[in-house]
């Protein structure tokens, strides 16, 4: 088992894509007028695609646009002091093309937010890295 200079264990990519997949809440990080912006999201994977339906004209949509993203998902459990993060860094698109939007309307992702979200946005993931929390002993 690798571990970190924090004494944290370092996950593999395989590891990372199967918590990505066991958690149907994460967070995007974005820039917003040029600072750092934070939203919860719901998503599916696709592959390793990370993929988020929203509205056409939402904040997130328009700046996601062909830009860098992290995205971060994670469990702890205060009370044992154990867990783990995973953190996704990636382009993200806009989905354009009938045929995709066709297959990712099929994927199990149904919004949780109210109203119409039918806009898709894939988040390629380039870089994945992850850390796990466990005690001692």
């Amino acid at each position: 088992m690798k571990l970190d200079s924090a004494g944290l264990q370092v996950l593999s990519r395989e590891e990372c894509v199967r918590l990505l997949a066991s958690r149907p809440i994460g967070r995007i990080v974005f820039t917003d007028r040029a600072l750092p912006a934070v939203q919860p999201v719901n998503f599916c994977l696709d592959g390793e695609d990370i993929v988020i339906r929203t509205t056409v004209g939402s904040k997130l949509a328009a700046a996601t646009r062909r830009t860098v993203v992290a995205f971060e998902v994670d469990e702890f459990d205060p009370a044992g002091r154990t867990g783990w993060s995973v953190t996704v860094v990636g382009h993200a698109r806009a989905v354009e093309e009938p045929v995709e939007i066709e297959r990712l309307a099929a994927l199990p992702l149904a919004p949780w937010a109210p109203g119409s979200r039918d806009h898709f946005i894939a988040i390629t993931t380039e870089q994945v890295s992850g850390r796990r929390l466990t005690q001692p002993g």
